[in-house]
């Protein structure tokens, strides 16, 4: 059986490989694997529009890899668990009032809707961190597991710092940076019970997926409202 150290030496070959491989995925899908803004947020040259553009692949982007990391994890470790009827409602974003779908996003005024998705970015940040430290510890957890969730954790922050800087751009008074839901799941994560510590990370993968759903929907539709006034 290997040890933790040959494990560890193990995944950092596999996120080298990864990396490499999901730098061809992005360059294919049109986004690069340089932050939203190159030059920092302080000097970004880039227009409103292409910051848009380059949110919103990267949100189809994180969508794109949460849907196959659940899907995944579900197929090899949830099957007759009956995890999906006790994950209904339990994320720990429920907090936050989000629109279920497009047509009641567009309810919403651009910038409380641009103000939720900081909310949402910011309530991952810590969860993120620990969903890829945690998964590892999981028995034979594959590896394409553990390069979706040190990838996603990573691609969040981009996303969250190009979302700041749209933001610094939209709006017309202070940016709200209070705005989060805390997390308290990590011992739920660590837990001894080889069922409950499963259906921890099939809750969290199920909301990860769920809320990335929710951003790639809402950016869609403050690019369309923004950018291009609705015509699209």
């Amino acid at each position: 059986m290997p040890t933790m150290s040959t494990r560890g030496a193990s995944l950092k070959g596999l996120l080298l490989a990864a990396l490499l491989g999901s730098h061809m995925l992005l360059t294919k899908e049109g986004v690069t694997s340089m932050p939203i803004c190159p030059n920092g947020s302080v000097n970004c040259q880039l227009s409103l529009e292409e910051l848009f553009d380059r949110a919103v692949k990267l949100s189809h982007y994180i969508h794109y890899l949460s849907s196959e990391m659940f899907n995944e994890f579900d197929e090899r470790y949830a099957q007759g668990r009956g995890f999906i009827a006790k994950a209904v409602n339990s994320c720990h974003t429920a907090s936050l009032t989000t629109p279920e779908d497009k047509e009641q996003a567009q309810q919403i005024h651009h910038e409380d809707l641009l103000n939720l998705i900081l909310g949402v970015l910011r309530s991952w940040n810590d969860p993120l961190i620990h969903l890829a430290s945690e998964v590892q510890r999981i028995k034979e957890a594959p590896e394409t597991i553990l390069w979706k969730a040190v990838e996603i954790e990573e691609q969040n922050k981009r996303l969250l710092e190009g979302m700041e800087k749209i933001v610094g751009r939209v709006h017309s008074g202070e940016v709200e940076n209070e705005i989060y839901t805390p997390w308290d799941g990590l011992p739920s994560l660590q837990l001894a019970d080889e069922d409950s510590r499963l259906f921890a990370f099939y809750n969290l993968l199920h909301c990860l997926r769920r809320d990335s759903h929710k951003i790639d929907n809402y950016l869609k539709v403050l690019k369309c409202r923004l950018i291009h006034d609705n015509n699209c």
